[in-house]
């Protein structure tokens, strides 16, 4: 079973971190100060039409502006080869198909050229570690998607334990966050007729026993949060109309996401009912549900249930806690014996299990039918630590897998000890091991070689920040490649929300980038997850700008050792990566030759009312505050776009579906740009969510529209500038 807290929301781009004040706090002050100016309003802002996904005016701007973008890529001879192969590389058969464990079988989502929308599948463990596994079909999104005339993608399934049979399919109509929920039987392969079914809503649900669901959905417009997410929780029984159910936990309109969950073991024992307020993105409150009231749990804001593993409930904190006489480390994993947590939930005695050395910090975790497995970062390194409580005391144990590789925790079962690992990095293909519990794991399936690597080399540098702080970045190269500044290099980075960008093997960038003679780069940039919590809490909120310094500063450390120049360097980063990337060409138009602006936050005075916004001014602050306000003004992309400034023709694209971050940002950064006369491309896919693209011919165009762009200008417009200077224009 993987682990996620709460709060790691089913819709959010990031996982757990820090914040600053509570949505209790930000909801009386902007009350208070909420003046027209702070929040532009359509007096001061032209293009808040573009804020409605899909009215005939908006989309007819989009379709105008896809025709023009698409006739200009499209026309280019090199754009029909780079979709075909990455295309090739997408639709490969080859690749391997990663899966999750269940009593009867390994399930895999599968898509191809002959499945576009997918396929759920099965196999057994024997006949999966052959080179072609044999698969038993389980459901044909395809199929249902034609029969029923709709677009559905697959997004996962919620399955009754032991068994797992009993699943609530979800369902997204062209690719939102917002899913219709059915029940579907596993052993018949069929939808149950008249079974439990939810309409489409954000929020999730739980099984209770086969006539029982919990269930924390958006039931009403008054049900919803301000961040378009649940805050009530029902017990349904079978029989009853939702609007029937039993409430059993409220939390309140002011918070990001509130809900009640199970707390249930890996032998599908339940010991009882938590909840969770979440008052901040990332501060929450926990209960437990003592002699049939709900007890706040005595643990930080920004601590959080980690998991049940040998009768000990664990808790995971970003903070330092202090409780009674002892202290915690942030980062650290406390255990609490179940038993007594269940007698006297704050009372129990708490454990130290595990607390973070120099530059350490824990990412994933995943439990098995005895052991806890958690993998960490070392210094950006990968590792993975096997935790057992043995004669009264947690143990842990390193897991034998390869150095110096980015990690990472495939699938767990939650009756035996079998559990899956990956390793992988930029040039060598990621492998997949199995372990049944005993013994070194072994390599069991590696994906093919998609790009020729020979000749290509991978450093570590830093750069310094204007504070002074090192930021550390990877680059891949060609090895020995001239120190000349003349490399066409894209930088790509995150920088938020407490996530890692770590080493990893794509094909599709090796095939289409790397494999040219062209240099890539990944920052390790604050706000992000790469050395724990502080290195995210230190560039959140009015220090978000230490993100944005990081960035400019790795690429002035390209330019200064050579690696590239101004015009050879290409900046990429989707929604908070597509707001950095937005930051980084509208503070430092003269740093960069081109910006690929992906699904982005951008309009930062506004993104509280857009899409999700206001479930993440934890992160950034509340524009409708005047000194948060003034925070985010200073570099809000969409209000720093000014008159008489030459930007790098950024390439911002979006997609209709997307109900997270929303098409707002880029549709208004790139009708800003138009407005000045800048040049600019704009791309909107009319589906696919906020990772864009619900198929594999869609991804292969999207990947292809941006490397086009790239080559344009990062390659051609300098050697038709050359050109010109020596032919004396």
């Amino acid at each position: 079973m993987k682990l996620t807290s709460h709060l790691a929301l089913a819709a959010t781009i990031a996982a757990i971190a820090a914040s600053g004040i509570s949505a209790h706090d930000h909801t009386k002050e902007a009350s208070a100060e909420m003046t027209e100016t702070l929040v532009p309003g359509p007096e001061q802002d032209p293009y808040i039409w573009l804020e409605e996904a899909r009215s005939e005016e908006a989309l007819a701007w989009v379709t105008k502006e896809n025709e023009r973008t698409l006739a200009h890529m499209e026309a280019d001879p090199r754009f029909e080869q780079l979709k075909n192969e990455a295309l090739a590389i997408l639709d490969s058969e080859d690749r391997v198909p990663y899966v999750s464990f269940r009593p009867d079988g390994l399930y895999n989502f599968w898509q191809d050229k002959q499945n576009p929308r997918g396929i759920v599948r099965r196999t057994t463990l024997e006949s999966y570690q052959a080179d072609k596994p044999e698969w038993e079909l389980v459901l044909d999104v395809d199929q249902l998607a034609k029969e029923e005339g709709r677009e559905w993608v697959y997004k996962g399934s919620t399955c009754l334990p032991p068994a797992l049979n009993k699943c609530m399919i979800a369902l997204s109509d062209g690719g939102k966050d917002a899913t219709v929920l059915r029940e579907f039987d596993t052993s018949t392969k069929q939808f149950i007729e008249g079974g439990f079914e939810l309409p489409e809503s954000q929020g999730n649900i739980q099984w209770v026993d086969e006539d029982t669901l919990l269930v924390t959905r958006n039931f009403t417009p008054e049900l919803m949060t301000e961040s378009e997410y649940p805050y009530t929780t029902r017990l349904w029984k079978r029989g009853q109309t939702i609007e029937e159910a039993e409430e059993i936990f409220r939390g309140t309109r002011e918070d990001v996401w509130s809900g009640a969950s199970l707390l249930r073991d890996n032998n599908a024992v339940i010991h009882g009912m938590t909840a969770f307020r979440s008052i901040s993105f990332h501060e929450t409150e926990y209960y437990f549900q003592h002699d049939g009231e709900w007890l706040r749990l005595d643990i930080p804001l920004k601590a959080s249930p980690y998991g049940l593993v040998n009768g000990h409930i664990l808790f995971s904190t970003d903070v330092e806690w202090e409780t009674g006489d002892q202290t915690f480390p942030a980062d650290s994993l406390v255990a609490v014996n179940l038993e007594e947590f269940k007698a006297d939930p704050n009372g129990a005695k708490k454990v130290l299990v595990w607390a973070p050395g120099e530059r350490q910090t824990k990412q994933g975790a995943a439990t098995t039918g005895n052991s806890l497995f958690v993998s960490m970062l070392d210094n950006v390194v990968g590792r993975i630590v096997k935790f057992d409580f043995e004669g009264g005391e947690w143990k842990q144990s390193a897991v034998d897998l390869p150095d110096n590789a980015t990690l990472g925790i495939a699938a767990a079962s939650d009756e035996t000890d079998q559990i899956m690992f990956t390793a992988t990095d930029f040039l060598n293909p990621t492998t997949l091991f199995y372990s049944d519990g005993t013994g070194t794991p072994k390599a069991i399936k590696r994906e093919v070689s998609r790009f020729a690597k020979d000749g290509m080399s991978v450093e570590q540098h830093e750069a310094t920040s204007a504070d002074g702080t090192k930021i550390p970045y990877f680059i891949v190269k060609p090895e020995g490649m001239e120190l000349d500044g003349t490399t066409p290099t894209l930088l790509n980075g995150y920088g938020g929300f407490q996530v890692p960008e770590l080493p990893s093997y794509s094909g599709v960038l090796g095939k289409l980038w790397l494999e040219k003679g062209n240099a890539f780069v990944l920052a390790n940039l604050r706000g992000g997850g790469e050395f724990g919590p502080m290195w995210h809490q230190t560039a959140i909120r009015e220090n978000k700008q230490r993100t944005w310094d990081d960035f400019i500063a790795v690429g002035e450390d390209l330019v200064k050792r050579g690696f590239t120049s101004p015009e050879h360097l290409g900046i990429m980063g989707g929604s908070q990566g597509g707001l950095l990337v937005g930051t980084a060409f509208t503070q430092r138009p003269d740093l960069f030759g081109a910006a690929i602006v992906q699904i982005p936050l951008f309009d930062m005075l506004r993104y509280h009312l857009i899409g999700r916004g206001a479930s993440w001014i934890g992160e950034y602050g509340d524009p409708r505050i005047a000194e948060q306000n003034a925070w985010i003004r200073g570099y809000s992309p969409y209000h720093k776009i000014v008159d008489g400034v030459d930007y790098p023709s950024p390439f911002l694209w979006a997609s209709t579906a997307d109900d997270r971050t929303h098409p707002a940002h880029a549709r208004k950064g790139a009708a800003k740009l138009k407005e000045l006369g800048q040049p600019y491309f704009y791309f909107e896919d009319m589906t696919g969510g906020h990772s864009g693209g619900v198929d594999n011919e869609q991804r292969a165009k999207l990947q292809a529209l941006q490397y086009v762009y790239l080559k344009q200008r990062l390659i051609d417009a300098p050697a038709q500038a050359r050109a010109g200077t020596d032919s004396g224009e």
